[in-house]
């Protein structure tokens, strides 16, 4: 069993889709960065890279590279999977949190989680997706960015 652990950043800014595990959530700012930027799937996709010892998501998906302009991050996230796969491992589960002030997110929780559990080829109940305010403190809380935090404990495939 290993474990992995991931985090992501990204401002909020206008003009941008908002996109968190996959799902699109109306907004009037989304994520800025070189892809979707998609903040949850870029921090699963790190702890899941961090599990098997494998780099980040920026070594394997550097923005610097235009083939992943405006990149979905879901087919990232497909990617990432490929490659544990390929180091003979398996998720046993993610656990993951959004800190953002705004917008509030509770109803699209359950498709995010469908949507990951899909990509990854996980049961529902492996995938756990939170999130929290910071009660109006930090850059979060002027809502000026969102952050991620993930956890993932792996397996050798049987």
């Amino acid at each position: 069993m290993r474990i992995g652990f991931g985090y992501d950043v990204h401002s909020l800014v206008e003009g941008r889709d908002l996109w968190l595990g996959g799902v699109k959530i109306p907004h009037i700012k989304g994520c800025l960065g070189h892809s979707d930027a998609d903040v949850l799937i870029h921090a699963i996709c790190d702890a899941l890279l961090g599990a098997c010892a494998l780099g980040d998501i920026g070594m394997h998906f550097p923005d610097t590279n235009p083939a992943y302009k405006g990149i979905d991050s879901k087919k990232l996230l497909k990617k990432v999977m490929e490659m544990l796969q390929a180091e003979g491992y398996e998720v046993m589960n993610i656990d993951a949190t959004l800190a953002l002030q705004k917008p509030k997110i509770a109803e699209y929780m359950a498709e995010m989680r469908a949507v990951l559990a899909s990509i990854m080829g996980l049961e529902i109940n492996q995938v756990s997706v939170k999130a929290t305010t910071t009660e109006k403190l930090g850059f979060e809380g002027r809502e000026e960015g969102i952050s991620a935090y993930a956890v993932t404990l792996i397996g050798k495939a049987s």
